[in-house]
């Protein structure tokens, strides 16, 4: 078998994903030190309580304009990065936001009660009476509380998924109160005019994020491309490819590895969105995605009528080539998981080893694509079927099949538990983490 080699590939290729990470963090520590100097020029309060209290609650603001920019979908961010570490990263500042605007609550209520001489809560409700906008940032908070419980594991695995993210939007609800409270009231604006542009220009460059990311940009795409539904073929018995067509798809920024929020525009499934990778590389004139029935939604996609209009959200992720550092790769998939997994094999350059692991031939969707594909490119392709015990990833086994697998970069989609037992054998045979490319997202269906 003749193997193609592609020149090595730089070593600056993890490059994209550190910038961009250190990136955020430096405007964050940025704009905190900002915060604290304007918080130091306004002037301490004499109670002790209170300055604590105001600190906790300008830091919440600003943690909650950060978190804006992290679900904004800002492509340049998300290619980088991924929108799974970006969503892991946005739940755990919504837990910094409600405990830092809890301490400022608090902190506030008791430093002014004990001026007073009056129970904490007799001061919040005198303070919600009697200064404006304390009540605005009282239902801002009772907002975020509301939204952190339902976002907490166990409800959020009880809850369906458009119940979850209706009562979700409501934080942008609490965003606009709590703003609109810390302009009106805060020492810190208050008392400077430099101070207040300047948190303006924060929350601007924010809510424009969020604006652009999640609103102009898709509307202005589905305008452009004018997707729809150019045909659906039937792969098994549970699996289906949808393929899309539009205009221009040419300029339509989409890589092999990346997926996109469909929204199949017919009477009973316009407002629900599913996440469904792309199962063939991008090739300017049609995108393909393969579905596994896992659902009532996924299920219906078999019926779907050619000309069936399509909004498409995207494309999303940083399941790309993007991010390599070697010039030979190993891809990794388990079950439906093949779907970005065949469309980076075609577009890779180097050799590459796909294993593909299901529990039987039957269930290897698209299995005589990648075969085909294989013998194109001169990759190889190991089929591994069977129950999941005994471990067929196993560290040792991993190490038969590729033997040279540290010098590898690997690209890994599967279910969770099958992701989580490979990672866990790629640690133990040593290859290191910048090599390693996955996301944590289930785009079955």
């Amino acid at each position: 078998m003749t193997t193609v080699q592609s020149p090595p590939a730089p070593p600056t290729a993890i490059r994209p994903r550190v910038v961009a990470r250190t990136g955020l963090y430096a405007v964050l520590a940025a704009n905190a030190a900002v915060v604290a100097y304007f918080f130091t020029q306004a002037g301490f309060a004499s109670n002790a309580l209170i300055v604590i209290g105001r600190f906790a609650g300008l830091y919440g603001a600003l943690l909650m304009a950060f978190q804006l920019v992290l679900v904004a979908r800002l492509p340049w961010l998300d290619r980088r990065i991924g929108m799974d570490r970006l969503t892991s990263w946005h739940r755990w500042t919504g837990f910094g936001i409600l405990w830092t605007l809890l301490a400022h609550a608090v902190f506030i209520s008791l430093g002014y009660a004990d001026g007073a001489g009056v129970g904490p809560v007799s001061e919040l409700v005198d303070l919600a009476e009697t200064t404006q906008g304390v009540l605005r940032a009282i239902v801002a908070l009772g907002v975020v509380i509301v939204v952190g419980a339902v976002s907490a594991r166990y409800a959020r695995r009880r809850l369906a998924y458009e119940t979850w993210h209706f009562i979700h939007l409501y934080t942008y609800v609490a965003v606009v109160l709590a703003f609109s409270h810390q302009v009106a009231v805060g020492t810190t604006f208050t008392s400077s005019s430099a101070a207040k542009t300047y948190w303006y220009a924060v929350w601007g460059v924010a809510l424009g994020s969020v604006a652009v990311g999640r609103l102009i940009l898709p509307l202005w795409r589905n305008t452009r491309h004018q997707f729809r539904v150019l045909a659906v073929v039937p792969e098994s018995d549970n699996v289906v490819s949808v393929h899309v067509t539009g205009r221009d798809l040419d300029k339509l920024p989409a890589r092999a590895g990346q997926f996109f929020l469909w929204r199949f525009l017919t009477r009973d499934r316009w407002w629900q969105a599913n996440p469904f990778s792309l199962s063939a590389a991008p090739d300017g004139r049609s995108l393909r995605l393969t579905v596994k029935a896992a659902g009532d939604g996924s299920a219906a996609l078999r019926h779907l009528k050619p000309g069936t209009r399509v909004f498409a959200e995207g494309p999303y992720g940083a399941f790309t080539t993007l991010h390599r550092t070697k010039s030979e790769s190993l891809l990794i998939a388990g079950g439906v998981g093949v779907t970005p997994i065949r469309a980076l094999l075609e577009d890779l350059e180097g050799h590459a080893v796909v294993i593909y692991r299901v529990a039987g031939e039957r269930d290897a969707v698209l299995y005589d694509e990648l075969r085909e594909l294989a013998l194109a490119k001169g990759a190889e392709v190991h089929l591994v079927t069977g129950p999941p015990v005994p471990d067929r990833l196993a560290p040792r086994e991993l190490a038969r099949l590729v033997p040279d697998i540290g010098d590898r970069d690997v690209f890994l989609c599967g279910p969770p538990p099958m992701m989580t037992a490979v990672l866990r054998s790629l640690g133990d045979l040593g290859v290191p983490k910048q090599q390693i490319h996955f996301e944590r997202f289930s785009l079955a269906g």
